[in-house]
């Protein structure tokens, strides 16, 4: 493409709100978030609170049909696919204790470690029988067992089949209702691992009315297991985009500004990824987090030891200066500028991470907040040094940063950046495979450029000796027309190149108005005496055309 064709597609400089970025929409699936944010599904595994002995079930006709064919491990029957013949007709029995067995049975065989047979379970014709029996008010024990059953269905991936054959509004009652904890607990995490499959069972969950009783049992939980599970289960009901709606959620979130109080490190840091789910969006989403008051909180919980508690409260702090001027203000004036230096060298590179994307925010925001950041020049110097040294994705969040100040802030934040060694850092990352950084790299060279020339400062110096002229002077090949557009602009703005031909190069004219080529000989200078230099002569076309006969 000709540079003047290049030139009429080129956008001029970074977006606005570019600078300002939140997190990527199509960021990892549900099922498939990162290991920090814990999983979305959880298999309910263990012993239940009163396990039948073997010993206690000889004369039970549906465990002895069982036992037939069951192995044992450690005086525990192990059961199998091959069971679910000999245990499905108990499930219809009208004798409650052979119903209780054949449902410990199915549970006992869906909670082995590995490959249950959840597609033999459903295809066998169990699962209606499941939900059903989660309605036996008078046998809560029953209900117990078919809702750890379906927990573990729900935890696979045939969580459709558990909403499919009805059991979400049983959960929900149970939740709410069942005067067993233990009941309670198993149908939390049931609901749970549905509100963890994906947005739209999310939502079939929260238009179930999943959400109150959830919140009844955080605030009066039975037992720290029981509060574990419906705390978990209410971050899972925040998570996932498309977003739940804000309404939805806004009766939960005082429960969270208590739960961020909380001693226990579980129920901290699922509370935490709620509310980063929560303010995970436009400014509403942002402000109810805000105006839950939580702010000093989360800048304080900074300090804390596991970087399973640092990380999403770095997220949602994230999140929060990713919105308004003053939602950002609100975060600075908490203190954060004080407890992030410590965490630029956190062992824990997601940490690094976290914390160069909070401040990259604050880097583009207003001039005085990006002076508010740049007066920390530990935090600043830590920063170019992330931008060099770092793995890729802590760098490339520091580039950021420099980027940002140099593009919205002062000439005397940009002198800083100079002086803490901004140019050679950012000129580093032209080379880089990514043409995003890249961009942002020229914007941030052409910016302090400007800011030297209004100094008085020679910076293009500065880019000369961190081999930034020579990657820039490359680029003016680059297949991406920002960065060409870019990349030209800094040369001739800067650096005195320009367009226009050699004048010497163009074919001079003689008196007769013809062309003449070849170099003038250049007076004053001294003729071998051997070989005397000879006076070029100009070639004549109109001369040279008579001499040529063109008929033949």
């Amino acid at each position: 493409m000709r540079r003047e064709e290049r030139t009429k597609s080129y956008k001029k400089g970074i977006d606005s709100l570019e600078s300002r970025r939140r997190r990527d929409d199509t960021r990892v699936q549900l099922r498939k978030n990162k290991r920090e944010e814990g999983l979305a599904k959880r298999r309910a595994m263990g012993v239940a609170p009163s396990e039948v002995t073997p010993e206690s079930t000889e004369s039970n006709p549906a465990t002895a049909v069982a036992e037939n064919g069951a192995s044992k491990e450690g005086g525990k029957r192990i059961f199998s696919s091959a069971d679910i013949p000999g245990l499905f007709p108990g499930l219809s029995s009208p004798d409650d204790d052979t119903v209780l067995k054949s449902m410990e049975g199915f549970r006992r065989m869906l909670t082995v470690d590995e490959s249950p047979p959840v597609e033999e379970v459903i295809s066998s014709g169990a699962l209606p029988h499941f939900v059903r029996l989660l309605s036996r008010h008078d046998k809560p024990r029953i209900q117990f067992e078919a809702a750890w059953a379906l927990t573990n269905i729900a935890s696979t991936d045939h969580t459709q089949s558990v909403v499919d054959h009805g059991a979400l509004p049983y959960l929900v009652s149970l939740v709410g209702t069942s005067p067993e904890g233990d009941v309670r607990e198993q149908s939390a995490w049931c609901l749970g691992n549905i509100a963890g499959d994906s947005p739209d069972l999310r939502d079939s969950c929260l238009q179930a009315g999943a959400l109150q009783p959830i919140l009844m049992n955080i605030a009066q939980p039975a037992t720290q297991s029981l509060l574990n599970n419906v705390v978990w289960a209410l971050s899972n009901l925040c998570r996932g985009k498309p977003q739940p709606n804000l309404q939805l959620l806004a009766p939960a979130l005082p429960y969270l500004a208590n739960l961020v109080n909380s001693e226990h490190k579980e129920n901290l840091q699922d509370a935490l990824w709620a509310l980063s789910y929560v303010s995970d969006g436009e400014d509403d989403r942002i402000q109810a987090v805000l105006d839950a008051g939580i702010i000093p909180k989360l800048v304080d919980l900074l300090s804390h030891t596991s970087a399973n508690v640092i990380t999403p409260t770095l997220r949602t702090l994230g999140n929060i200066v990713s919105g308004s001027d003053t939602q950002t203000q609100a975060v600075l004036d908490a203190g954060v500028l004080n407890k992030v230096q410590t965490l630029l060298s956190h062992a824990r590179k997601n940490v690094r991470k976290e914390t160069c994307w909070l401040l990259s925010n604050i880097a583009a925001g207003t001039k005085s907040q990006i002076g508010e950041l740049v007066s920390q020049t530990a935090i600043m110097s830590s920063a170019v040094r992330a931008s060099e040294t770092e793995v890729w994705e802590v760098r490339k969040e520091a580039m950021w940063i420099l980027s940002n100040v140099a593009t919205g802030g002062t000439d005397a934040n940009i002198e800083l950046l100079v002086e803490l060694g901004g140019i050679g850092a950012v000129c580093g990352a032209l080379d880089v495979a990514d043409a995003k950084i890249i961009s942002i790299a020229l914007e941030a060279i052409e910016n302090i450029l400007q800011a030297g020339d209004r100094l008085g400062r020679n910076y293009q110096c500065f880019v000369d000796e961190a081999d930034g002229l020579d990657k820039i002077e490359g680029m003016q090949h680059h297949q991406n027309n920002d960065i060409y557009k870019k990349a030209v602009d800094i040369i001739e703005n800067h650096f005195g190149a320009d367009e226009v031909e050699d004048e010497n190069l163009a074919p001079a004219t003689n008196e007769n108005g013809t062309f003449s080529f070849g170099l003038q000989t250049k007076s004053g200078v001294a003729e071998d005496e051997d070989f005397p230099q000879q006076p070029l002569q100009p070639f004549n076309f109109s001369e040279a055309t008579s001499n040529f006969d063109f008929s033949s």
